[in-house]
């Protein structure tokens, strides 16, 4: 199983230098799971960056994986996780969700260049 982080999914919808690094698990969609935070925080961007329609877009693609909502246990265990590593709120839930489904956390977020099972690309 895979994740995608949203800066991942950020830089495939932008066809940014990094995107390169995302193609192996955002092309295997029976293996990715979509936090829904990742949703939410891909379609803020994009909406504020470019369109509705592009949002839209966006967000209908990132929906051919396993979507999953947050659940009480999966927050609370998304508190502790944010604890431990000194986390965001949305970093903490996509890093619960990963763990929960066993996935690897694919990124080009700093914050979880040092935690187990983190494929980290540095952003270029």
């Amino acid at each position: 199983m895979n994740i995608v982080d949203s800066s991942g999914w950020l830089a495939y919808f932008a066809d940014e230098p990094n995107a390169k690094h995302f193609l192996t698990p955002l092309n295997d969609a029976a293996s990715l799971v979509v936090p829904t935070v990742t949703i939410y925080e891909v379609f803020k961007v994009v909406l504020r960056e470019s369109s509705e329609n592009d949002a839209l877009q966006a967000a209908v693609a990132m929906q051919k994986g396993t979507v999953v909502d947050l659940t009480a246990p999966l927050a609370m265990a998304a508190s502790k996780l944010s604890l431990v590593h000194n986390l965001p709120m949305a970093d903490s839930i996509i890093l619960a969700t990963a763990k929960e489904f066993n996935a690897i956390l694919w990124t080009q977020d700093s914050n979880f260049k040092n935690i187990k099972h983190v494929k980290y690309f540095p952003k270029k």
